[in-house]
């Protein structure tokens, strides 16, 4: 079986497309250790082998001095600023917590326009109806792929023509929207559940899966609980680490809209 390697180029590989044809199996821990970590914990993705090793990817940590819910993300774990030169991204919440859009380490269009950022995913929540028990739902909206299979550059030149505005517009043009499965009730354990083959031990309203409606047996994405702090967090094509990474930190965002 074909294993991808990070090898050199880190920053290359997160930005890539998943191959077609193989799932990436992650795995996210959490760490609240320290003063400050239960409020604002470090993620840790790696990237799981096929030999049992692993192979870290990103890191990601919430920002303290911010409005909304802001977290950067790195390609070092030790090196979690903002002018690091490992800063890939950062993922950012609406006022409210339920939008969410993740970008590249690119500037801000209103500040420098020539290097400005890509928006890479834009997560939208839907407040749950039924109080905090049923199963949240989830709008994914990602830039689609050119012939050659790269993806199409979103560079908003304000805050009106972003993935979340297009979206709400309904103009998806190079846009490809994805949504989670819909779990299923079980009556034997009195909850809803989805079949993650064994890849998710832990029931959670967090556990998710994310697909596209014309195929909702292909699984973009899927996320879900093994343990305290351990999280799996696999993704296929057309996805890229940095992608599926963004979309696992706003699920664990603790606004109402998303618990």
């Amino acid at each position: 079986m074909y294993s991808p390697d990070p090898g050199e180029n880190l920053e290359e590989f997160v930005l890539k497309p998943a191959p077609q044809g193989v799932t990436m199996k992650c795995r996210i821990t959490r760490d609240k250790k320290g003063v400050d970590r239960g409020i604002f914990p470090t993620y840790f993705l790696h990237l799981e082998r096929d030999d049992g090793k692993k192979t870290f990817l990103l890191a990601g940590r919430k920002r303290k001095r911010s409005t909304t819910s802001n977290y950067l993300l790195s390609t070092d774990p030790t090196d979690l600023t903002r002018n690091g030169e490992a800063f890939i991204g950062k993922l950012r919440s609406n006022l409210l917590g339920t939008h969410f859009t993740l970008f590249d380490n690119g500037t801000n269009p209103k500040k420098r326009p020539v290097a400005s950022r890509q928006e890479l995913v834009a997560i939208a929540y839907e407040t749950n109806v039924l109080g905090f028990k049923g199963p949240r739902k989830m709008t994914v909206v990602i830039p689609g792929m050119n012939l050659d299979h790269e993806r199409v550059e979103i560079k908003p030149r304000g805050d009106h023509d972003g993935l979340i505005e297009k979206w709400k517009r309904k103009n998806m043009e190079n846009l490809l929207e994805l949504h989670n499965k819909t779990p299923v009730w079980n009556d034997e354990t009195q909850s809803y559940v989805l079949n993650f083959h064994g890849r998710v031990t832990q029931a959670s309203v967090k556990n998710f899966q994310i697909v596209h409606d014309n195929d909702v047996d292909y699984i973009v994405m899927q996320f879900g609980r093994v343990a305290e702090d351990v999280f799996t967090m696999d993704f296929n094509y057309p996805l890229c680490a940095l992608q599926a990474f963004g979309i696992a930190l706003s699920s664990f965002d603790g606004k109402l809209a998303c618990e």
